[in-house]
């Protein structure tokens, strides 16, 4: 991205020795509490009624709303700063819970708050997550980043289902405690200082939202093929086995989405921790190490679709989940070390936005499912299979030809 700026009020950097950093993370999972809280509700929408495939896609309009705000926010931080692009991502969040909670069975109303907490996370992953790394030591802001929105996705979803299955105003009350939350999360971080000097006359929006890290070969060949199966795992895990596993467990199957979802999410935030160990710079050896386990996931998912046992549902939502987290922080650290400072947003919206085409997966399996026949075993099998070719592509590509020259 080649412009000509002038730059004025220069902002200067926070030592990363401070906590100016826990405003941004608090924003960045109180909108992700907002982006997940939905997930385990849905077990609840279907046995209300609304038509399976409905809701499935119901969970893939948030992706409508995510990868805009990814490409564009992102882009727009890096001109703008981040403070004007993430403040208001929390009231968007909240505004997106309100419309939820009033949702119930109108599946417009739903569908608008699903692409408005859609934009609110676009913006924390993008914006937050290169704000993060800005006021972060070197090397530790991909964690927080992570970490902060993997706790936020299964706080939000444990916390729902546990509400939605025992609590009163199921349909209501979860996303109302989101809304409290992301209204704090918007004063704490008012006081986070900003990091990207104020442009003037910074030149044509056009070339800020061009990527030109987006072709490198690293990023083409290691991160991508590792972003593309980071929310097919979560998709599989609270999404795809909770619903077939519905029947089998009449009593709570609420609290059993909930559960798997925490589950995963919770392997995935604690692995993150060590991610950084098997990360070595130079190679793809964290993500070998993540799509591996997202290979033998999608194969235990083909198993535990057919037998629907508890134990074998939990086994994949452990599994899937380790891989997730590894494979996240795996793929955020290429990112971080590809992009220019002026252009890091701008990539780590590239590639959210490759991952979130992972919360398609439920609706096209369902769709295939009642078009065509295709059981599920079959179909999970096919996606090991593509999970193996990722793997083998990042394999073939596992030391970084540019770092041994350099």
């Amino acid at each position: 991205m080649m412009t000509t700026a002038v730059l004025t009020e220069p902002v200067a950097r926070p030592q990363p020795h401070t906590r100016a950093w826990w405003g941004v993370a608090a924003a960045v999972f109180a909108i992700a509490w907002g982006g997940n809280e939905f997930t385990p509700l849905l077990v609840l929408y279907k046995a209300d009624g609304l038509n399976t495939t409905a809701v499935d896609l119901l969970l893939f309009y948030y992706v409508l709303g995510i990868v805009p705000a990814l490409l564009i926010g992102g882009p727009l931080s890096d001109r703008y700063g981040r403070r004007a692009l993430l403040l208001p991502a929390p009231l968007i969040a909240a505004l997106g819970s309100l419309l939820l909670a009033s949702g119930a069975d109108l599946v417009p109303l739903l569908a608008a708050g699903r692409v408005l907490s859609g934009v609110a996370l676009g913006l924390a992953m993008a914006v937050g997550g290169s704000w993060l790394k800005e006021l972060s030591p070197p090397g530790t802001g991909p964690r927080r980043s992570a970490m902060s929105l993997t706790g936020g996705f299964a706080l939000g979803a444990g916390v729902a289902g546990v509400l939605a299955q025992w609590g009163p105003l199921p349909h209501t009350l979860p996303y109302l405690i989101n809304v409290a939350l992301c209204l704090a999360a918007t004063g704490w971080l008012m006081s986070a200082p900003e990091t990207v000097p104020r442009q003037h006359h910074p030149g044509r929006l056009r070339d800020d939202l061009k990527i030109p890290a987006a072709g490198h070969h690293r990023f083409v060949r290691v991160a991508l093929p590792t972003a593309l199966w980071l929310f097919a795992c979560g998709a599989t895990a609270y999404a795809v086995l909770p619903t077939l596993m519905a029947a089998r467990l009449p009593g709570a199957p609420i609290a059993f989405s909930a559960l798997v979802t925490v589950v995963t999410l919770g392997c995935g935030f604690t692995i993150q921790s060590v991610a950084r160990r098997i990360d070595r710079p130079g190679t793809a050896r964290a993500a070998v190490v993540g799509l591996t386990l997202v290979t033998g996931g999608m194969v235990l998912a083909a198993y535990a679709v057919g037998a629907l046992t508890l134990w074998a549902a939990l086994l994949t939502a452990v599994v899937l989940g380790s891989g997730y987290g590894i494979a996240l922080v795996a793929g955020l650290q290429e990112v971080e070390r590809l992009a220019r400072p002026d252009d890091l947003a701008g990539l780590t919206a590239v590639f959210y936005s490759v991952s979130y085409l992972g919360f398609g997966l439920p609706a096209l399996l369902s769709f295939l499912h009642d078009a065509t026949g295709l059981g599920y075993s079959v179909m999970y099998l096919g996606l090991a299979a593509l999970a193996a070719c990722c793997l083998a592509v990042v394999t073939r590509n596992y030391r970084d030809r540019t770092a041994a020259v350099s």
